[in-house]
């Protein structure tokens, strides 16, 4: 933690050194992360494969927010950015095999590009790390 109550995680991203970003941020009881995709290294996995793309990319983030002690049952807001409308039932499908029993809120973009032209699917993460939430009306 850092004097001002913010910790940072690294995934060994390139990006992240070259651009100067963190994967994952937590600041107070929110864990934010930023945009992750299917590359592990100089690999990117599930090349031409959007659900594949998508599995692997909401690992990665969720490995972030496992850097806190956090689950996927932590997670409030999923956030997808795709390249082509033609893959969001493959990336939903993976969402859902993912997130079904947490429900986050979610937004699917369709987005012209990513920084490599073989990325078809980048994701973000918020999630919450304060009291239970659980028990709260629902609606």
């Amino acid at each position: 933690m850092t004097s001002d109550g913010v910790r940072r995680v690294q995934s060994g991203s390139p990006w992240e050194e070259s651009f100067g970003f963190a994967r994952a941020v937590a600041a107070g009881d929110r864990v934010v992360v930023g945009g992750t995709t299917s590359f592990k290294g100089p690999v990117l996995y599930g090349e031409g494969d959007p659900y594949e793309q998508a599995k692997v990319a909401f690992t990665s983030a969720l490995a972030a927010i496992a850097e806190f002690g956090l689950g996927p049952e932590s997670v409030i807001r999923t956030r997808m950015y795709l390249t082509h409308q033609r893959d969001v039932d493959e990336v939903g499908r993976a969402h859902a095999e993912v997130f079904d029993s947490v429900r986050p809120v979610t937004t699917m973009v369709v987005v012209e590009g990513f920084v490599d032209p073989r990325i078809l699917v980048e994701v973000e993460l918020e999630a919450f790390r304060g009291q239970s939430i659980r028990g709260a009306v629902d609606s």
